[in-house]
């Protein structure tokens, strides 16, 4: 995954649009206070390697409960897409991806998960 930003990158999305939020610190305040509370996908990286892609229900929730996962609380920033769509698609095509560009592995988090 090419964590490099974009000039899509940095906006942030709006509601039904399917834009990625620009990198946001991964911490309870800036959850709290930027993420809302829709349903979509988000990503966690730390050192510009990606930890863990997911969907969610409920963004806020998730990404809250997120920062007290052994790894994915290891996470220093995170982006956000709201999808009100189907997700599991888009989170399959963004994995694929993702091994395409790292030989065959999945992220640092959700390899442990496999194991």
């Amino acid at each position: 995954m090419d964590l490099a930003i974009s000039g899509k990158d940095k906006e942030t999305p709006k509601s039904g649009e399917d834009e990625w939020s620009e990198w946001l610190d991964f911490n309870r305040e800036t959850i709290s206070s930027l993420v809302p509370e829709e349903t979509g996908l988000f990503k966690v990286h730390a050192s510009m390697k990606v930890l863990y892609i997911g969907i969610a229900l409920n963004l806020k929730t998730t990404l809250l409960e997120s920062t007290t996962d052994p790894c994915i609380g290891k996470g220093q920033r995170f982006s956000y897409m709201v999808n009100d769509g189907p997700l599991d698609g888009l989170k399959t095509e963004m994995l694929k991806d993702y091994r395409l560009r790292h030989n065959g592995k999945l992220p640092t988090c959700m390899e442990s998960a496999m194991q």
